[in-house]
Protein backbone atom coordinates (compact mmCIF):
# COMPACT_ATOMS: atom_id res chain seq x y z
CA UNK A 1 0.00 0.00 0.00
CA UNK A 2 1.19 3.75 -1.11
CA UNK A 3 1.96 6.09 1.98
CA UNK A 4 -0.79 8.68 1.74
CA UNK A 5 0.87 12.00 0.68
CA UNK A 6 1.54 14.51 3.26
CA UNK A 7 -0.04 17.89 2.96
CA UNK A 8 2.28 20.58 2.44
CA UNK A 9 1.88 24.19 3.56
CA UNK A 10 3.47 27.66 3.20
CA UNK A 11 2.00 30.09 6.20
CA UNK A 12 2.18 33.72 5.12
CA UNK A 13 2.02 36.08 8.35
CA UNK A 14 4.23 39.45 9.67
CA UNK A 15 4.12 38.23 13.25
CA UNK A 16 6.88 35.80 13.87
CA UNK A 17 4.89 34.23 16.68
CA UNK A 18 2.39 33.73 14.57
CA UNK A 19 4.26 32.05 11.81
CA UNK A 20 6.04 29.93 14.91
CA UNK A 21 3.11 28.58 16.61
CA UNK A 22 2.07 27.46 13.03
CA UNK A 23 4.92 25.85 12.22
CA UNK A 24 4.81 23.97 15.61
CA UNK A 25 1.43 22.84 15.06
CA UNK A 26 1.70 21.72 11.53
CA UNK A 27 5.32 20.13 12.02
CA UNK A 28 3.93 18.12 15.00
CA UNK A 29 1.57 16.23 12.84
CA UNK A 30 2.46 13.29 10.55
CA UNK A 31 0.12 14.14 7.99
CA UNK A 32 1.30 17.56 7.11
CA UNK A 33 4.50 19.49 6.91
CA UNK A 34 5.05 23.47 6.80
CA UNK A 35 7.69 23.90 3.48
CA UNK A 36 8.05 27.82 3.86
CA UNK A 37 7.21 31.22 5.31
CA UNK A 38 6.59 34.53 4.30
CA UNK A 39 5.85 37.60 6.14
CA UNK A 40 4.20 39.70 3.16
CA UNK A 41 2.13 39.06 -0.20
CA UNK A 42 4.71 39.78 -2.13
CA UNK A 43 7.02 37.21 -0.60
CA UNK A 44 3.97 35.02 -0.74
CA UNK A 45 3.73 34.68 -4.45
CA UNK A 46 7.90 34.11 -4.40
CA UNK A 47 7.52 31.51 -1.47
CA UNK A 48 4.39 29.88 -3.76
CA UNK A 49 6.51 29.73 -6.80
CA UNK A 50 9.10 28.23 -5.41
CA UNK A 51 7.54 25.30 -3.28
CA UNK A 52 3.95 24.89 -4.97
CA UNK A 53 2.46 23.98 -1.69
CA UNK A 54 -1.10 22.10 -1.38
CA UNK A 55 -2.58 24.87 1.25
CA UNK A 56 -1.59 28.44 1.61
CA UNK A 57 -2.25 30.01 5.10
CA UNK A 58 -2.75 33.46 3.96
CA UNK A 59 -3.17 36.85 6.85
CA UNK A 60 -5.25 39.66 5.66
CA UNK A 61 -3.83 42.57 6.57
CA UNK A 62 0.08 42.50 5.75
CA UNK A 63 2.57 45.66 5.05
CA UNK A 64 4.02 45.72 1.15
CA UNK A 65 1.08 43.81 -0.29
CA UNK A 66 -1.74 41.97 1.40
CA UNK A 67 -3.18 38.84 1.50
CA UNK A 68 -6.40 39.59 -0.45
CA UNK A 69 -4.16 40.88 -3.45
CA UNK A 70 -1.66 38.21 -3.16
CA UNK A 71 -4.50 35.29 -3.44
CA UNK A 72 -5.71 37.22 -6.87
CA UNK A 73 -2.17 37.05 -8.28
CA UNK A 74 -1.30 33.75 -7.28
CA UNK A 75 -4.21 32.25 -8.41
CA UNK A 76 -4.10 33.71 -11.85
CA UNK A 77 -1.26 31.66 -12.57
CA UNK A 78 -2.21 28.66 -10.25
CA UNK A 79 -5.87 28.64 -10.79
CA UNK A 80 -6.30 25.76 -8.76
CA UNK A 81 -4.20 27.42 -5.16
CA UNK A 82 -6.17 26.79 -1.58
CA UNK A 83 -5.84 28.81 0.32
CA UNK A 84 -7.17 29.33 4.52
CA UNK A 85 -7.04 32.99 5.32
CA UNK A 86 -5.75 34.02 9.02
CA UNK A 87 -7.34 36.68 10.25
CA UNK A 88 -8.44 38.74 13.04
CA UNK A 89 -11.23 40.24 11.07
CA UNK A 90 -14.92 38.57 11.63
CA UNK A 91 -16.89 41.03 9.66
CA UNK A 92 -18.36 40.12 6.39
CA UNK A 93 -17.08 42.57 3.81
CA UNK A 94 -13.53 41.53 4.43
CA UNK A 95 -14.19 37.30 4.40
CA UNK A 96 -16.50 38.27 1.13
CA UNK A 97 -13.24 39.63 -0.38
CA UNK A 98 -11.19 36.59 0.56
CA UNK A 99 -13.82 34.53 -0.76
CA UNK A 100 -14.55 35.90 -3.24
CA UNK A 101 -10.68 36.02 -4.66
CA UNK A 102 -10.40 32.29 -4.17
CA UNK A 103 -9.54 30.92 -0.80
CA UNK A 104 -11.61 28.05 0.74
CA UNK A 105 -11.34 28.93 4.17
CA UNK A 106 -11.32 31.52 6.41
CA UNK A 107 -10.66 31.11 10.22
CA UNK A 108 -10.11 33.69 12.84
CA UNK A 109 -6.87 34.04 15.25
CA UNK A 110 -8.85 33.72 18.24
CA UNK A 111 -9.39 29.87 17.23
CA UNK A 112 -6.68 28.29 15.73
CA UNK A 113 -5.75 26.58 18.15
CA UNK A 114 -8.35 24.64 17.79
CA UNK A 115 -9.64 24.42 14.10
CA UNK A 116 -6.44 25.23 12.48
CA UNK A 117 -5.20 21.56 11.90
CA UNK A 118 -8.68 20.38 10.67
CA UNK A 119 -9.25 23.42 8.64
CA UNK A 120 -6.16 22.86 6.38
CA UNK A 121 -7.06 19.04 6.24
CA UNK A 122 -10.56 19.69 4.95
CA UNK A 123 -9.23 22.51 2.69
CA UNK A 124 -6.65 20.07 1.18
CA UNK A 125 -9.39 17.58 0.81
CA UNK A 126 -11.21 20.23 -1.55
CA UNK A 127 -13.97 21.15 1.05
CA UNK A 128 -14.54 24.85 2.29
CA UNK A 129 -14.33 25.86 6.02
CA UNK A 130 -16.15 28.90 7.21
CA UNK A 131 -17.13 29.68 10.77
CA UNK A 132 -20.44 29.66 11.33
CA UNK A 133 -20.32 33.21 12.63
CA UNK A 134 -18.56 34.83 9.67
CA UNK A 135 -20.99 32.89 7.19
CA UNK A 136 -24.23 34.28 9.26
CA UNK A 137 -22.55 37.75 8.90
CA UNK A 138 -21.97 36.67 5.10
CA UNK A 139 -25.86 35.71 4.36
CA UNK A 140 -27.20 38.89 6.60
CA UNK A 141 -25.66 41.53 3.89
CA UNK A 142 -25.47 39.13 1.11
CA UNK A 143 -28.43 41.60 -0.71
CA UNK A 144 -27.12 44.90 1.01
CA UNK A 145 -25.49 47.61 -1.10
CA UNK A 146 -22.04 48.06 -0.62
CA UNK A 147 -19.92 51.09 -0.36
CA UNK A 148 -18.40 52.92 -3.26
CA UNK A 149 -14.75 53.28 -2.71
CA UNK A 150 -15.18 57.14 -2.07
CA UNK A 151 -17.57 56.63 0.39
CA UNK A 152 -15.28 54.08 2.27
CA UNK A 153 -13.11 57.64 2.18
CA UNK A 154 -15.87 59.75 3.22
CA UNK A 155 -16.55 57.17 6.52
CA UNK A 156 -12.94 56.89 7.18
CA UNK A 157 -12.72 61.15 7.52
CA UNK A 158 -16.17 60.31 9.61
CA UNK A 159 -13.86 57.78 11.65
CA UNK A 160 -11.23 60.53 12.62
CA UNK A 161 -13.77 63.03 13.82
CA UNK A 162 -13.35 65.25 10.77
CA UNK A 163 -16.81 67.82 9.58
CA UNK A 164 -18.04 67.63 6.29
CA UNK A 165 -16.51 70.73 5.22
CA UNK A 166 -12.86 69.12 6.45
CA UNK A 167 -13.99 66.41 4.96
CA UNK A 168 -14.69 68.36 1.92
CA UNK A 169 -11.46 70.18 2.12
CA UNK A 170 -9.44 66.69 2.28
CA UNK A 171 -11.08 65.47 -0.79
CA UNK A 172 -11.00 67.86 -2.67
CA UNK A 173 -14.88 67.98 -2.78
CA UNK A 174 -17.65 70.14 -2.64
CA UNK A 175 -19.67 70.06 1.00
CA UNK A 176 -23.23 69.20 -0.81
CA UNK A 177 -21.07 66.39 -2.43
CA UNK A 178 -20.24 65.39 0.98
CA UNK A 179 -23.66 65.61 2.38
CA UNK A 180 -24.95 63.74 -0.34
CA UNK A 181 -22.41 60.03 0.24
CA UNK A 182 -23.63 60.49 4.11
CA UNK A 183 -27.06 60.38 2.86
CA UNK A 184 -26.33 57.21 0.90
CA UNK A 185 -24.14 55.61 3.58
CA UNK A 186 -26.94 56.14 6.47
CA UNK A 187 -29.09 54.21 3.56
CA UNK A 188 -26.89 51.42 2.48
CA UNK A 189 -25.81 50.88 6.35
CA UNK A 190 -28.90 51.39 7.79
CA UNK A 191 -27.49 53.34 10.06
CA UNK A 192 -29.22 56.10 12.48
CA UNK A 193 -26.32 58.59 12.27
CA UNK A 194 -22.71 59.49 11.73
CA UNK A 195 -21.63 57.56 14.75
CA UNK A 196 -23.86 54.65 14.27
CA UNK A 197 -22.63 54.31 10.24
CA UNK A 198 -19.15 54.29 11.55
CA UNK A 199 -19.66 51.36 14.26
CA UNK A 200 -21.53 49.38 11.53
CA UNK A 201 -18.51 49.90 9.07
CA UNK A 202 -16.10 49.00 11.82
CA UNK A 203 -18.04 45.88 12.35
CA UNK A 204 -18.73 44.68 9.16
CA UNK A 205 -15.19 44.97 7.98
CA UNK A 206 -15.69 48.17 4.97
CA UNK A 207 -12.79 50.81 6.92
CA UNK A 208 -10.15 47.19 7.15
CA UNK A 209 -8.99 47.74 4.11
Amino acid sequence: MSQPSVIRVLCVDDHPLVRDGIKFAVQAQSDMTLVAEASNGLQAIEQFNLHSPDVTLMDLKMPVMGGVEAIIAIREIHPLARFIVLTTYSGDVQAARALKAGASGYLLKGSMGIDLLQAIRDVHAGRRRIPAQVASEIAEHVDSDTLSPREIEVLRSVATGSSNRSIASILRISEETVKGHMKNILSKLSANDRTHAVTIALKRGFLDS
